[in-house]
């Protein structure tokens, strides 16, 4: 089938005729794509121990390689308190796994000319015009003081993109900075996506725009920015940009159809607290704001259609989303040397930051398995995946265990690479 523009695809449906639904991902045996059953049914045995201790509630875990399906268990529970079993169409919290959907959205605007990764962010959102950077000093009596200076350059595109905005999340960590975005209170009284932001640019950065790595809300800037460029809301944007054309029918800002609310994934009672001050939320409850840095629900299949896109070089069944290049652009090295990591690293040894992902830049060195170049990002109630050029394969984990989402990853990449059998 000839590649067509995504553009035309969506004018074609929106115009003529109902969205169709999307073609099941074609599934083998996983010795077909040089996977051990055996090897691979360790994996599962092991987390059903877990589930069977009360370690986790449930997972999903899906493996795809040389663009086939070749493992996809749904284990435990789907909700621990009314003890329902886990199914393979769950819906889970994926948070930051949305920032790749987000970024992927921005670089569709990028390759269309509608925005440049050098514009600064003040372009689209003139409440940044004005922002200061925080730095904390001691008076004379010794107490630390925080003190407003104007930032060496412009936050731009491409900082949102790489986490080197100078914006943090307060939710984490330490600092006078990180205290003022908790005690600032962003999201009271439902603000929407430009009310949010806006808040957002009231608040000092914690650093100087390029020079430092740290996990933060710039996806969430991103999101409005795409809102801008496209005068739309974002996920009236993504759905028309990504998630319908896709054919990721049950990714969402909010389920509010009482029909799916039944599938999804609930975590343990004690297990909600995705860090300082911060709980999982309730996605049943539709609010105005729509995070494009963490506010996506959605199911494994789903994140999989989105990941075989990737895969492929930016398209799917005849449409044409990116292309190859830029998908190898946004995944290479962008901080460099110059792009410093902060106090806060969540990448680790041998594993540098993209735009919209980390990505391994060494073979060795990282205490994980996987290949040079490959790239991932999780969420924080649990869900992650990966993708892995060299041995064209991907991997989609969903759960719901914010407490116990750091182990899980590093399990399932050496359980999985072990796997491998050519």
């Amino acid at each position: 089938m000839k590649i067509r523009s995504a553009s035309i695809a969506l004018l074609f449906a929106f115009t003529f005729s109902p969205a169709a639904p999307a073609d099941p991902l074609p599934t083998v045996s996983p010795e077909n794509v040089g996977l051990s059953s055996k090897r691979l049914q360790a994996i599962t045995d092991t987390l059903r121990a877990d589930i069977a201790k009360g370690t986790i509630p449930g997972a999903i875990l899906l493996i795809s390689r040389h663009g086939k399906i070749a493992h996809f268990e749904a284990i435990g529970s789907l909700d621990p308190e009314k003890k329902t079993p886990m199914t393979k169409d769950a819906i889970f919290r994926i948070y930051s796994m949305t920032k790749p959907i987000t970024t992927v959205a921005a670089m569709m605007l990028f390759e269309q000319g509608k925005l440049s990764l050098t514009d600064p962010v003040a372009k689209y959102i003139p409440a940044f015009k004005d922002v200061k950077v925080g730095e904390e000093k001691k008076d004379a009596e010794g107490k630390v003081a925080l003190g407003l200076v104007a930032p060496n350059r412009p936050m731009t595109v491409q900082d949102l993109m790489r986490h080197s905005s100078g914006l943090t999340y307060g939710f984490f960590g330490t600092g006078a900075v990180k205290k003022a975005y908790t005690e600032a209170n962003l999201g009271e009284g439902d603000p929407d996506t430009a009310g949010f932001v806006d808040r957002l640019a009231k608040l000092p950065l914690v650093y100087h725009p390029g020079t430092t790595w740290d996990y933060s809300q710039s996806t969430d800037v991103l999101g409005r920015v795409v809102e801008v460029v496209t005068g739309k809301p974002l996920y009236q944007a993504l759905k028309e940009m990504l998630l319908d054309p896709l054919g990721m029918t049950d990714t969402s800002f909010y389920v509010t159809d009482p029909a799916k609310q039944s599938r999804i994934a609930e975590p343990f009672a004690n297990d909600r607290v995705i860090g300082a001050g911060a709980q999982i939320n309730d996605p049943r409850i539709a609010r105005k704001y729509e995070s494009g840095g963490g506010g996506l629900v959605g199911t494994a299949t789903d994140y999989a259609r989105f990941l075989t896109m990737l895969s492929n070089g930016g398209a799917l069944e005849g449409t044409r989303y990116l292309g190859p290049r830029t998908i190898a652009y946004m995944t290479a090295d962008h901080m460099g040397d110059t792009i410093r990591r902060g106090p806060y690293d969540l990448l680790g040894p041998g594993v540098k930051f993209g735009l919209g992902f980390a990505v391994r830049t060494e073979a060795g060195v990282a205490p994980i398995a996987g290949s040079l170049g490959d790239y991932n990002w999780g969420g924080a109630g649990g869900t992650y995946f990966w993708v892995d050029p060299k041995e064209k394969m991907f991997v989609v984990y969903m759960m719901q265990s914010p407490s116990k989402r750091a182990q899980y990853r590093a399990l399932l990449r050496s359980m999985i690479y072990a796997a491998l059998m050519e």
